[in-house]
């Protein structure tokens, strides 16, 4: 029997890159939709971390209400600009005031940095994992959180190019690159992702 992994997300795509890294052969992989959880998350944590914590652990309560076990992966991740002391941060997603408003995003962090030389950003992705597992009695227990890290440096640039992706991969042009993440096939971009790495280095610690 396959050991269950439930994804925090209802993103079908981001599924498949926990299931396209660590396999298939032993791991069944499900999104919050497809267990039936509906509840909202509120992601008030003060770092990536502490948000990624939040998704798995509330997760991880609802399965064990539900005598379910599985393994929780949550993350949490963001553009942080070193110049911009990490802004966005874990507002990347909200940083003009509107969630998901990728193009005035954009264009609010190039105004910010309209006389700034220093262009060096990273993306970077908190994933934690948590074990619901049964005892010799029948009672099921939540593990400790564990996080794991991934990171993509790069550089901002001047303005946005490239039509694939989204927040704020047309500026991102990551180190070692000519070309912005938005100018990237996906595969590509996958293969040095902050949320690839992430996986990565959840994969070598569970020694598959």
């Amino acid at each position: 029997m396959k050991h269950l992994f439930v994804i925090a997300t209802g993103s079908a795509g981001k599924i498949r890159d926990f299931a396209h890294i660590l396999g298939t052969e032993h791991y069944e992989f499900k999104t919050l939709k497809d267990i039936g959880f509906d509840e909202d998350i509120v992601e008030d944590g003060k770092s990536f971390a502490e948000n990624a914590i939040i998704k798995s652990s509330t997760t991880a309560r609802w399965l064990k209400d539900r005598n379910i076990e599985a393994t929780v992966l949550a993350d949490d991740s963001g553009l942080e600009v070193f110049a911009l002391n990490g802004e966005p941060g874990i507002y990347s997603a909200r940083y003009s005031g509107i969630h998901g408003a990728d193009e005035s995003n954009n264009e609010l962090l190039l105004k910010k940095m309209e006389n700034i030389e220093d262009r060096k950003a990273r993306y970077f992705c908190a994933l934690s994992y948590q074990t619901i597992t049964r005892d010799t009695d029948g009672n099921l227990s939540i593990s400790e959180p564990k996080i794991f890290e991934g990171e993509c440096r790069g550089q901002i640039n001047r303005a946005p190019v490239g039509d694939m992706g989204f927040g704020y991969d047309p500026l991102f042009v990551p180190d070692g690159f000519d070309r912005t993440f938005a100018q990237m096939e996906l595969e590509e971009k996958k293969a040095i992702s902050h949320r690839g790495n992430a996986i990565r280095a959840l994969k070598k610690a569970l020694g598959k």
